[in-house]
């Protein structure tokens, strides 16, 4: 791929990450209320893209080999714990994952 090419990829990817960020406080300003299923869809998609993401996690996990899943179940039981102790999403996805991943490094 050449330089321009690059530099226009770069570009094109910014712009869009701009546009997705900003378009929805466009598109509802604080003047209008917010339609019912755009609420909806604020509370129920981060629940569904949690489970997605667990699935995701888990899809190559084979439970009669090598270590049986133990770190998966160990990092899933971590996350859990801290999101129920801590209620922070980020403090709680980043725990389980440095959990697992210090399990698979260092014990299996």
């Amino acid at each position: 791929m050449s330089v321009p090419l690059q530099l226009l990829t770069i570009l094109l990817c910014a712009l869009a990450t701009v546009l997705t960020r900003f378009l929805p406080f466009l598109i509802f300003s604080e003047k209008r209320k917010t339609p019912p299923f755009i609420q909806y869809l604020g509370r129920a998609l981060p629940a569904a893209i949690f489970g997605m993401l667990v699935v995701y996690c888990l899809k190559n996990v084979n439970f009669l080999a090598g270590s049986h899943g133990v770190p998966e179940a160990i990092g899933i039981a971590v996350t859990v714990l801290l999101h129920l102790w801590k209620r922070q999403m980020l403090l709680s996805i980043a725990g389980g994952t440095v959990c697992y991943m210090l399990l698979v490094q260092f014990l299996f």
